[in-house]
């Protein structure tokens, strides 16, 4: 099997925790194995939410671990410069145009509030789908028509996957009321940029991948058609919850400076992972989990 790029797309919008860490191992640990690139990108398409110190964060963690990266930024001067997201909003806008064009899109002034309130399932009703509410009128989202039922997934570890997509992701906005492109979108344009054909994430994003595989066959390239991708189970906490930028307990910074070093972080993902062997660095890491996908005897290597 043949894989060219993968990337490591964190969200700056808090401090980085272990479960980021542990994505981002597998993702690199696979992207070395397969002879893929690593490309660095800093998903912040989401103004409001983005700090300086968490994108330094993102750096400062991966130097720190030693997680290697071919491509993207070196630091937060370089990240700003010439790979923040906002040097891509022609890309994005032209993407939306095509999907415009196209009568993909419709117009819709639902909040979220009334949303949930109107649906057992939280997922959006179609409420605006006949009102036929002019595009270019302002402080609308921009919704994108989902009629197909079920997509085939292209993941390693589940050959003729399909799923359909989840009732969050009906419609799902692409456009903003700020006018401002949505994750969805952005994440793939970007990938068609960046050439990326492989794509790591936990099992939590598989509605988003479904999503993401819709939405790119509306576009003339469909740019995740020959796409391979793998949906790995989450790092949860002693409370089996999903780990959370919120929870400062799990972050990397908050274990640095409460005495943790970086044999200890690797030790606590591969006990986690329930790789029986000391690791203590990010070539230790790689080793181990790659001789552990060997030895099962479902191993997608």
């Amino acid at each position: 099997m043949r894989l060219t790029k993968t990337r490591l797309a964190p969200t700056p919008s808090g401090f980085l925790h272990l479960g980021n860490v542990m994505s981002f191992l597998i993702t690199t640990s696979l992207a070395k194995h397969y002879g893929a690139k690593i490309l660095l990108r800093i998903d912040d398409i989401d103004r409001e939410r983005v700090k300086r110190r968490y994108v330094e964060d993102i750096f400062h963690t991966l130097e720190y671990l030693e997680i290697p990266w071919d491509e993207g930024p070196k630091n937060y001067q370089d990240y700003k410069d010439k790979y923040s997201q906002v040097h891509r909003l022609q890309h994005y806008q032209k993407a939306l145009d095509k999907l415009k064009s196209r009568k993909k899109l419709f117009a819709c002034d639902c909040s979220r509030r009334k949303i949930s309130l109107n649906s057992p399932d939280e997922g959006y009703t179609g409420t605006c789908e006949k009102k036929h509410l002019p595009l270019e009128n302002n402080g609308l989202n921009w919704r994108l028509y989902t009629t197909v039922k079920e997509i085939a997934v292209n993941d390693l570890a589940r050959p003729n996957y399909v799923m359909s997509i989840p009732p969050l992701l009906r419609d799902f906005v692409i456009r903003k009321k700020d006018s401002m492109p949505a994750y969805q979108l952005t994440s793939v344009v970007d990938d068609m940029l960046d050439k990326v054909d492989f794509i790591v994430r936990g099992k939590d994003l598989m509605g988003s991948t479904v999503a993401q595989l819709y939405l790119s066959a509306q576009l003339p390239a469909n740019p995740l058609k020959k796409t391979t991708f793998l949906h790995h189970r989450l790092m949860v906490d002693s409370h089996n919850r999903k780990m959370s930028k919120s929870s400062g307990a799990t972050s990397i910074q908050h274990l640095i400076k409460s005495g943790t070093d970086k044999a200890g972080i690797y030790a606590i993902i591969a006990d986690f992972l329930k790789l029986d062997v000391h690791i203590a660095s990010f070539t230790d890491f790689q080793s181990a989990y790659i001789a552990d996908l060997k030895s099962k005897e479902n191993s997608f290597l």
